[in-house]
Formats: structure tokens, sequence, C-alpha cells
């Protein structure tokens, strides 16, 4: 191997030219990875560099003090031929798409932005206006059917009691059969389950009819993140998800005009205006559930709008990228449940859904304690945080997908959201209230996009049906905490000003937590 090292005019090669020839090699590598490949397989192939550095440098090191020279330079060559191979062998991915294949495959992409995304935007404003709405009819419904505060808020987060229980078995069935039959039946069943609202006549049936709500729509949101990584590329994802979560905040934009008018309509062939709301609001989601099913493909393999040449460059891109991060992804089920970094997503994304929803459920009578304010205005005034929250998703997402940095783009945001929560607890003014919601509403939705790119470069295969949903699912039990809590602390001490510290207390114990999360598989 030593004479393989040897230069043809016999002069023996310096440790010190080789290795500035293997960081000049380096360095251009990477040049061509930023551009070709991912920004997180950069980082990766760097710490590979280094700790080839390090390898290399010892290796130099020890032969030289055993004044060994021709041992030195074999074990140097050695090591660079190493390093070479394991290099080819990561590189080659990456740099195995050529320029019509990488045009054809971004074709497919935009093409996958502009009749996808739109569409499954327009069903979670669906899905997240049906799960909220009951905030608004809360201003109603209370009174008419005897709901008490802590009653109503038990009832509201049973919704998602319901959600948790069914979100894990649903996604695997969604693997299984397709996404386009199983988000068709998800969102026929919930609307009719959203329309059933209008049978609540005392705590007893508000709690089953919630509960059932809940069930109906388990796997619907963990299904599209799902679907959206059959689609988009990591570095992708981030912005995508973004992009469709965007519908919760305009489902609130949305939400108050719309309800406020609805329950305008009370008394009208008999119904109150409450009733109106849950029938009317929940009937859009039984219609475009068999859309769904007309519509969506389930994959790039099966999208008739895709040219032969774009489906085949796509889902070579997304085969690749595949096969690159599988050494550090988890596949099975099982081995997904028991990675401590699963549950650590759970935790994290419970904390910042306890703020949510503790927000969303109470922010009509939150209001309405303003004081001179009817039902319309309320839902007009209700508006203004989720302009903040719309705003903040996008940003957010897009500056995480551009930088490929996730951890930070989730927790600085959910610090933010918390600091809002404390400085509505104590503003005295309801234009100061109403301003410090808001700011906590952009911040609280600002953690959506990165927070979920985040699992998919984690969990592969059945563990990513079973992981996200698995995620979701614990998650969204702060749906159910937060809600309850809230309305407890309100009916004893008639403030919303605690509830408010204990959302800030969790929001931001979510943001620090967030920075110990995995982003490639790592647990340490």
């Amino acid at each position: 191997m030593s004479a393989l090292l040897e230069p043809t005019d016999g002069r023996r090669t310096d440790p010190d030219v080789l290795w500035t020839a293997w960081t000049w090699l380096v360095s251009q590598i990477e040049s061509k990875l930023h551009a070709l490949a991912r920004n997180d397989f950069r980082a990766y192939w760097r710490s590979k560099a280094q700790a080839g550095a390090r390898s290399i440098a010892l290796n130099a090191t020890t032969d030289s003090a055993s004044d060994n020279k021709p041992a030195a330079h074999c074990h140097l060559g050695v090591a660079h031929l190493s390093a070479w191979k394991v290099l080819v062998s990561l590189v080659r991915p990456a740099l195995a798409e050529s320029r019509d294949d990488r045009m054809l495959a971004d074709a497919a992409l935009a093409k996958a932005r502009r009749k996808l995304i739109p569409f499954l935007f327009l069903l979670y404003i669906v899905a997240y206006l049906d799960r909220i709405n009951v905030g608004f009819a809360s201003l109603q419904m209370n009174r008419e059917v005897g709901l008490s505060e802590s009653v109503f808020g038990l009832g509201a987060g049973l919704f998602f009691l319901g959600y948790s229980i069914f979100e894990v078995p649903s996604n695997l069935i969604l693997a299984r059969v397709g996404a386009r039959i199983w988000i068709a039946r998800i969102m026929i069943s919930w609307g009719i389950a959203a329309m059933a609202m209008v049978a609540v006549r005392g705590p007893a049936s508000f709690f089953t009819i919630r509960f059932i709500l809940g069930a109906a729509e388990a796997g619907f949101f963990p299904g599209v993140i799902l679907y959206l990584t059959y689609w988009f590329p990591a570095r992708e994802q981030a912005r995508a998800v973004a992009l469709f979560m965007t519908a919760t905040a305009l489902a609130g934009i949305i939400a108050g005009p719309v309800s406020g008018t609805l329950l305008g309509m009370h008394g009208f062939a008999g119904l109150s205006g409450w009733q109106w709301l849950f029938l009317l609001e929940g009937m859009p989601a039984v219609i475009l559930g068999i859309g769904v099913a007309v519509y969506l493909p389930n994959g790039p393999a099966d999208a008739e709008w895709l040219e032969a040449g774009e489906r085949a460059a796509l889902l070579a891109r997304l085969d690749a990228e595949n096969g690159l991060a599988a050494s550090g992804k988890h596949s099975d089920l099982a081995q997904a449940i028991a990675n401590p970094a699963v549950w650590l997503f759970s935790i994290v994304y419970f904390g910042i859904v306890f703020g949510l929803y503790g927000i969303t459920f109470w922010l009509p009578q939150m209001i309405k304690g303003f004081g001179g304010h009817s039902d319309f205005a309320v839902g007009m005034l209700s508006v203004i945080p989720f302009f903040g929250a719309a705003l903040s998703m996008v940003l957010v997402g897009r500056a995480s997908d551009l930088s490929g940095e996730r951890r930070w783009h989730c927790a600085v945001p959910a610090m933010v959201g918390g600091a809002g929560l404390i400085f509505a607890s104590m503003a005295d003014s309801p234009f100061l209230s109403l301003l410090a919601i808001s700011i906590a509403a952009s911040g609280i939705w600002g953690t959506f996009g990165p927070f979920w790119a985040m699992p998919s470069r984690l969990l592969t295969g059945t563990a990513a049906a079973g992981g996200i949903a698995l995620i979701n699912s614990l998650g969204n039990l702060g749906g159910f905490a937060g809600p309850y809590i809230v309305g407890a602390i309100k009916q004893t001490t008639h403030s919303f000003a605690l509830g408010m510290l204990v959302m800030a207390a969790s929001v931001t114990a979510a943001g620090l937590l967030a920075l110990a999360l995995p982003i490639t598989g790592e647990t340490d």
C-alpha cells in the first residue's frame, strides 16, 4: 500500500500535502452538495469529515512520533481511501440526479403544490371549523341547555379524548388502504357527527357527541402529515406543513364572522342560532368527503396529472432521500413506540396544544367578557389573533426551510407565545388584552411547521404512520386538559388571568424542551 502513495519520481508524499488535498476535496464536494442536496446532508457530511480528520491526524502524529515514515504514509493512505469510499457511498445518491431529472422532479413538486396544498388546506379549514365552533356556540348553548363553565370546558376537551384513542389505529389503516378512501371516510363521518350536535340537550348528550366527533375525525391531521411525506422532500416539508396548517388560523378568521352570523338565525324554523351553526358548518365536510374520494390520489404513482417523466423523477428523488436517511430512522412501529424521542415529541406537542386550545375554545367568551358586544361583534373581534397566527406560520415555516434549522424555529415562537399569555394575564384594558392574545397566538401557531418537519426525519415506513399518529394523539390530550383546566379556574376565580398563566407555563416549557428534540434519529 505504501508504494501506491509514492509519486513516480521517487519522492515520498508529504502528509501535509495530502491533508491540504483532502480539505480542498471536502470543500469542493460540500459546495456541490449544498447546491444539489438537502441542507441537513451538508451538516451530516461535515461531521463525517471532521471525524475522518481527527482519525487521520491521530495516525499521522502517532506514526511520526515513532519516526516510521513509510508506516505513517501507509496509515494515512488507508485512512484517505476508506474515507473516500464512505464519501462516494454518501454522495452518489445526491449526484445521481441529472439536470433533466431535477427539472422534471421540480416540475412535479410545483404541480403537487398547486393541486394538493390548496385542496388539503380547504379540508383542514372545514375540519378545524367543526372542531372549534363549539366556542362560539357556547355564547347561546351554555345558557339554553344548562352548561356551567367547567362542564363546557370538559365537554369541549372530550373531543380530544376520542380523537386520541382512535388516532393511531386510524393512521395505520390509512397507510394500509390509502389516503383517498380513508380521508374520505373520516370527513363524511365527522361531518355527520358535527351536524348531530344540534341534538345536545344537556351535559350527558354534550359529552357523548363531542367524544364521537373526536373519534370520527381521528387520523385526519396525522394522515395528511404522513401524506405530505409521500410527495415532498424533507427540505420542503416544514413549508408544506406550515401552508397546510395555516388553515387552522384561516379557520379562526372565517369562524368568527360566519358563526356570529349563524347565531343571528336564532328562532328561524324553530331552531336556535347555535343549532343552525352546527348544522350548516357540518354539511361541507360531508360534501368534501365525497370530493376526496373522487379527486385525491394516493401518491405520486397514482397522480394522473403528472407526466410519466415527472412522476418517475419525483419518485426517484424521494426514494434516494429515504434510502440515504434510512440508517438513522426507525422503520418498525414497535421500535418507534419504544424510542424515547417519540415520547419527547409528544410531551412538547402536549405543551403547545394545551395553550392552543385553551385560547381557541375560550376566546369568544374572553372577548364577550370585555363587555357590550353582540355575538356578531364577538365573532368579528375574534378574527384579529388569527391574522397574526396565519402570518407567523408561513414566515416561520419558510425561514426554517431556508435555514434547514428546526429546533430553534420551534422553541422561540413557543416562548413568544408564553410571553404573550403572561402579558394578557396582566393587561388591564380590552385593547391590550386582545393585542397580547394576538402575540400569543402568533407564537403558538408559528411552532407547527418546524415541529412537524422533525418527526418525519426520525421515522419511516410503518413507524411513520404510527409514530406521527402517536405524537399527535398524545399531544392532543393537551386539547383535553387545556380547555378543562382553564374552565375550572374561570369558574372558581371568575377570571381568565390565572388560566392564562397556566397556559403560558405549558407553552414556555414546551419551547424549552423543543431544544432537546432530535432531528435525524439521534436521541442523545
